[in-house]
């Protein structure tokens, strides 16, 4: 097999072990408010918000040491072992207590930010500067696959309920233990790629850093694991202070809030609707499949079919920006404003519309779509700047999103719904004209080098 045919099918199966484990996760997250809320126990005085808070705040802190860890362990290994965390925190809703629970919590926080800065690293060790748009788009389209089936799951299991009893919880999450553990065996079909065959950085994607910065992601065999461990915390922190990073911690941050939105607010909203009616639990289900669908979508039509690079990357993360939008006013007048806190029982606030549930899973799609235009051209750009310090680079970017993933989750537990969607659309506003300044910079030194395409 040719190192391009190589490349490709390594960014499949990661796709592929992703859409797996995240089948699993990604339910979890989506519905582990609501099972709390229907926990039939007094001994059990956890909180899905609060513990997400946990994960995300852990997380970000432990983005500083995840590329030591990848130095050291690898990152095929770091996958594996980063994925058996998740398949016990989801495991832990089996039995859950509260101490298990928040301290799995802690526990996953720590395995995703090497998780996911394993998975930056293979992207981007497996993509060239002209195909790191697509393969991010590949990757993304696969993943987001779990948001439908896991969903779908959880639609067929909890359709008409309104209680969510021991048996049905209990049933779900082993369930979604072992899917968990099967995606997490999969990242070893993941082949090593040639070092003679990796592609070099252009002199467009070189000429935006700092001297010192473009070459300092190769560690010399001959070093020991405690100065790779070293070397590669270090590099995160002078990444970090780059002017190209700086301005893209604002968009960072904005996908941290959407994204904590869509994953667990915004499920936990609808099962709270009692203008739905009896099927309101099961309709978290279906707003997480159509969800997933959008993200498919956008994955696709700016991945897989390469489209943006014809343009650049602004024109679809302005898209992203106005579907969010478009969305949240349409929530803002659909869904009760006490919807993200109100009790098991739900809400008896009146939206400003008659509730509507096609209007409901039309947001639903929305959120998916504009979460795909932004998070691909993300990883699309971190990708191409900082190639030779990938695992730092998305160590960074995932630090961002993941603390402000935490903020949000947080005050998800006492903010009114709108006071939430108000702060998504400020900090949307300054993340897309920050990202579109660092986008303009790297169409200037692409032309200055007379690169033909990102």
């Amino acid at each position: 097999m040719s190192p391009e045919g190589k490349s490709l099918l390594n960014i499949i199966v990661l796709g592929i072990g992703f859409m797996v484990m995240f089948t699993a996760f990604g339910t979890c997250g989506n519905i582990e408010q609501t099972v709390i809320k229907s926990f039939n126990s007094t001994e059990f005085h956890g909180s899905g918000y609060t513990s997400m808070a946990i994960i995300y705040a852990v997380f970000s802190t432990s983005n500083l040491i995840a590329p030591s860890v990848i130095a050291v362990v690898g990152p095929q290994l770091s996958l594996f072992f980063s994925g058996l965390v998740y398949s016990a925190y989801i495991a832990v809703f089996i039995h859950p207590y509260t101490w298990s629970f928040y301290t799995f919590s802690v526990l996953l926080g720590v395995g995703a930010a090497v998780l996911w800065t394993a998975q930056g690293s293979l992207l981007t060790v497996n993509s060239k500067d002209s195909t790191i748009g697509r393969n991010s788009g590949i990757f993304w389209a696969l993943m987001q696959f779990s948001l439908f089936f896991g969903n779908l799951y959880i639609y067929l299991a909890w359709h008409g309920k309104t209680h969510i009893t021991d048996k049905d919880r209990q049933t779900v999450f082993i369930t979604l233990t072992v899917i968990s553990l099967v995606g997490n065996f999969l990242f070893f079909l993941i082949q090593k790629t040639d070092p003679e065959a990796a592609p070099a950085p252009t002199e467009a994607s070189e000429s935006l850093l700092p001297a010192g910065i473009s070459d300092s992601g190769s560690v010399a065999p001959s070093q020991g694991l405690g100065s790779q461990a070293l070397k590669a915390f270090k590099r995160s922190i002078e990444l970090a202070m780059t002017k190209e990073m700086l301005l893209l911690s604002l968009p960072f941050a904005y996908s941290g809030l959407e994204l904590t939105f869509y994953s667990g607010v915004y499920g936990t909203c609808l099962g709270a609707m009692t203008q739905f009616g009896e099927d309101a639990k099961g309709l978290i289900g279906l707003s997480g499949i159509l969800i997933g669908v959008g993200e498919i979508v956008g994955g696709g039509m700016f991945g897989i079919l390469d489209k943006c690079n014809r343009y650049g990357r602004n024109p679809v993360v302005f898209l992203g920006l106005l579907t969010h939008i478009v969305a949240f006013y349409l929530i803002f007048l659909n869904i009760a404003s006490d919807a993200p806190v109100a009790p098991e029982d739900g809400t008896q606030m009146q939206a400003f519309i008659q509730p509507s549930v096609s209007v409901a899973l039309i947001c639903s799609f929305l959120l998916g779509f504009g979460d795909s235009c932004y998070n691909t051209q993300l990883i699309s750009i971190v990708g191409y700047l900082f190639r030779d310090d990938s695992a730092p680079a998305f160590a960074v970017f995932k630090f961002v999103q993941s603390i402000m993933a935490a903020v949000a989750f947080f005050y998800s537990n006492y903010l009114l719904l709108h006071w939430q969607l108000l702060i998504m659309v400020l900090l949307g506003f300054m993340g897309t004209i920050t990202f579109f300044m660092v986008e303009w910079s790297v169409i200037r030194s692409r032309r200055d080098s007379d690169y033909g395409s990102i």
